[in-house]
């Protein structure tokens, strides 16, 4: 053989050796630059219903209806609400002109009458007083009876009592109604304007609002059913945000924190990726759930994880799988505040 031939064959099966260890390599390495976790779509849903009860009057929305933060879904029946809010405003009317009515004190014609009153009162008391000093000194030279005497002896005692009486109420006509008679009043004025406010609220409760934008998912009840308070009517999905749930191994928890961008892809290729922040990273650990498919992690505990994302096309469902792509070595820290999972 040459001995070139033996020098190059040598080197050349060496060279061809070392190759293919490095392509094995590196098609067998893992990517430390990627985390790649599978999850499912959480879609809230909300049910809404009436804060008071009453016959539904109007269904503004059906299935399938995207709205906003709000809108008006349905209403009630109003004409109820509106009698009794009137009937609360009228009856509020009546303890403010009471109340008023007792701060002013008695009027100047009222007080007038009591001291004619007592004018009259004293005119009558002189005169008995007359009566019963004639019917005394007649006794006396008993030119009269005693029954006279005895008359006009009770004739003075009445219009004296009748005097003391008339006098009392012109004083309690001057002096007005008592303190605790116009807290009382005041009191009462403050419980009709409480009623009122309560009977507004139910009025503005008539109408069902959007608490926020979403999707109607169903709705329970129909036109003109009579609902109770807090009875469902309208079962809304709420589509912002969106909640994609994961679980991490304890090997991979470190690679992730609160507040990394990570990318959601989906098995539909129609879906577009859209960026994702992991909210939520769980302190406890628990055993991976059934619908994690990894044959491996079966039995391995793992960490539950949150990821935040919007959803403008609404093509996000309820239990959609999910695919979450992380790049920790490019992960940028959370800002300053935000607690570590280590930390919570």
């Amino acid at each position: 053989m040459n001995p070139r031939l033996k020098i190059i064959i040598p080197l050349a099966v060496a060279v061809l050796a070392g190759s293919a260890g490095v392509w094995w390599w590196n098609s067998h390495r893992g990517n430390d630059d990627v985390l790649t976790l599978q999850g499912n779509v959480e879609v809230r849903q909300v049910n809404l219903g009436f804060k008071v009860s009453g016959r539904i009057a109007a269904l503004n929305v059906d299935e399938g209806a995207r709205v906003e933060a709000g809108d008006k879904l349905a209403s009630l029946d109003a004409v109820y609400f509106e009698d009794n809010l009137r009937q609360m405003r009228a009856q509020r009317d009546q303890s403010a002109a009471n109340l008023a009515k007792m701060i002013a004190g008695n009027r100047p014609q009222e007080i007038a009458q009591a001291e004619a009153l007592v004018a009259e009162r004293e005119a009558a008391s002189a005169n008995a007083k007359v009566s019963l000093d004639r019917a005394t000194q007649l006794l006396k030279s008993a030119a009269g009876t005693q029954k006279t005497y005895d008359d006009a002896a009770a004739l003075n005692r009445q219009t004296t009592a009748q005097l003391a009486s008339a006098n009392e109420a012109l004083r309690l006509m001057k002096a007005g109604f008592r303190e605790e008679d116009i807290d009382l009043a005041r009191a009462q004025l403050a419980d009709k304007e409480a009623a009122i406010r309560i009977a507004e609220r139910q009025r503005i409760d008539a109408d069902l609002m959007a608490p926020t934008a979403g999707v109607v998912l169903s709705r329970v009840r129909e036109l003109g059913a009579i609902v109770n308070a807090g009875e469902t009517v309208f079962v809304l999905s709420l589509t912002t945000p969106v909640w994609i749930r994961s679980y991490v191994s304890e090997q991979e928890l470190g690679r992730i924190k609160p507040g990394m961008v990570v990318e959601l892809r989906s098995d539909t290729s129609q879906i577009k990726p859209l960026k994702g922040t992991i909210g939520f990273i769980s302190t406890t650990a628990e055993f991976t759930p059934k619908t994690v498919e990894t044959r491996e992690l079966r039995t391995a505990l793992v960490y539950r994880i949150r990821v935040v994302t919007d959803d403008p096309d609404n093509v996000l469902r309820q239990g959609m799988p999910m695919t979450i792509v992380a790049h920790p070595a490019a992960a940028v820290p959370p800002p300053r505040g935000i607690p570590s999972a280590e930390a919570k």
